[in-house]
């Protein structure tokens, strides 16, 4: 009967560590979401002027990043009215502030749509030195 409790002692207590070792606690933070929707300048065209404004779009993006707010950055891939999205790590006015000089945003032909959004903190794209997404 002692060899018996004592197993079984010893089981409970195995699956009480394995239990608390399988549940990863996170630190919770804020972000701000711009979601980039087409705006009332918007176009389908390829012009000298469009081509213009989405390389200063592109040039921004990687200026936002290189301040270390800016942390995830993309298109929608389905042509539809919302065409991206920005994730910030800043306050709400930081953010807004730094998204307000994109050429496109300027231009008209998007427009931000903002919200906090609350998740694990410390998300982010990791890439190499050469700039390539590591796997």
């Amino acid at each position: 009967m002692i060899r018996i409790t004592a197993a079984l002692t010893g089981l409970l207590t195995g699956a009480a560590v394995l239990s608390a070792q399988a549940e990863p606690e996170y630190k919770m933070t804020t972000y701000q979401v711009a979601f980039l929707k087409r705006g009332p300048a918007w176009t389908p065209q390829s012009t000298p002027e469009t081509q213009k404004i989405q390389e200063g779009h592109m040039a921004n993006i990687a200026a936002m990043a290189k301040t270390g707010k800016l942390i995830l950055a993309g298109p929608f891939m389905d042509n539809g009215d919302l065409r991206g999205l920005f994730v910030f790590k800043a306050t709400a006015e930081e953010a807004r502030q730094l998204a307000a000089q994109d050429p496109a945003v300027k231009a008209g032909r998007l427009i931000l749509e903002w919200h906090p959004w609350y998740s694990a903190e410390g998300i982010t794209i990791v890439t190499d030195p050469k700039g390539e997404q590591k796997k």
